[in-house]
């Protein structure tokens, strides 16, 4: 399929409801729409972490409005969908955190399974919803350590709570639009990206954060597993998916499957090591890190996706290598940290990424950060 584009005059005055607005890929989503001209409502937790993206990049001052509550309150979910009355909804908000799922599974598996369900019953009672894109998570399959990617008919599973959460995440998407949005007119399929990065988060038990903060502090940076293989991508790859995608079910593809990948281009993905060997060259300062042997809880050692799916059905492929988005990464944090606007960066790698979409050379879109 020759590849399609994220096309403004399609966002451009849509009302679109993004649950997880005040998160890091939740940030850059609202901000991406909202340049579009899309008329963007959020729900969500107060950020997790301070500082945010949410707050530095000042996301909701683009939105239409900004709601601070908990996704689990049907009643609260029901009452914004009734204000907003939006024609997409993205819901991205879930517990994110691997490493934090084992901390408080109840947690996880509340957030992640039951506030989906609560979000699809409040929009199953709404008849003016086209489209829904749940984001669940490449940690949704049951992973058996295997070296090629996987695709999106393949087992669903999970050993830690994280992954088991996506799973059923996934399985509670599929009932609600099998037995009834469907019927109801609305589209929804379910979106399963990679490890994404870049500018803006500041989440625990991450590499590039954890790296980013290490760097920072002049501190030595300990890893876990320094020789996982992850789908590392910057976060306006899968962002540039889910708009497609959302486009596509707008439209009335009946025919569109049910779930989609956005990882990496094949044999993009690099190990832990490779990663934060590559962030220290191009850190300003360097950086020092070293494997410290907290290895003390599963976590899978190889992960690979297959997005054959969404390169033939949707024209998307992703437009940034490994390199390139651990360089726009660090380009992000190096600006902020110099006193640059963080909302201005953000606007400025969404412009770059277009220009990708639209064919410009990648060369001609050189790192800031030192050779």
């Amino acid at each position: 399929m020759e590849e399609v584009r994220v096309e403004s005059e399609f966002w451009d005055g849509r009302r679109v409801l993004i649950t997880g607005h005040t998160g890091f890929k939740g940030g850059w989503l609202s901000l991406w729409l909202s340049s579009l001209g899309a008329e963007v409502d959020g729900i969500a937790l107060a950020p997790s972490t301070k500082p945010s993206l949410f707050e530095v990049a000042r996301v909701d001052s683009s939105m239409r409005h900004s709601h601070i509550g908990d996704v689990r309150d049907l009643d609260l979910v029901s009452e914004v969908l009734a204000d907003s009355r939006p024609s997409v909804l993205f819901h991205l908000a879930a517990q994110p955190l691997v490493r934090r799922s084992y901390d408080d599974p109840l947690e996880t598996f509340s957030i992640n399974v039951m506030g989906t369900v609560g979000v699809l019953e409040a929009c199953r009672t709404m008849g003016s919803l086209d489209a829904a894109v749940v984001i669940t998570s490449d940690k949704c399959y049951s992973n058996s350590e295997r070296p090629w990617g996987y695709r999106e008919d393949e087992s669903l599973g999970g050993r830690d709570p994280y992954s088991a959460s996506k799973a059923c995440t996934e399985h509670v998407a599929y009932s609600y639009r099998e037995s009834f949005l469907d019927r109801e007119g609305t589209r929804l399929a379910t979106a399963r990206a990679g490890n994404v990065i870049g500018g803006g988060d500041w989440s625990p038990d991450r590499l590039v954060t954890d790296a980013v903060r290490g760097f920072q502090s002049r501190e030595c940076v300990g890893l876990r597993y320094p020789d996982a293989v992850r789908p590392w991508q910057h976060v306006l790859d899968p962002l540039r998916g889910y708009l497609l995608l959302a486009q596509a079910l707008v439209r009335g593809r009946t025919s569109l499957p049910s779930a989609w990948n956005f990882g990496p281009r094949p044999g993009d993905e690099w190990t832990v090591r490779e990663v934060i060997e590559y962030m220290a060259e191009r850190w300003p300062q360097g950086g020092r890190w070293e494997v410290n042997g907290r290895a003390d809880l599963h976590e899978a050692t190889t992960l690979r996706l297959d997005s054959t799916l969404a390169r033939i059905q949707l024209g998307w492929r992703p437009l940034v290598s490994t390199p390139r988005a651990i360089d726009m990464t660090i380009d992000w944090f190096v600006d902020v940290d110099r006193g640059n606007d963080a909302k201005a960066c953000c606007l400025e790698q969404i412009h770059e990424h277009t220009r990708l979409e639209r064919g410009a050379d990648p060369d001609e879109m050189t790192s800031r950060t030192p050779q």
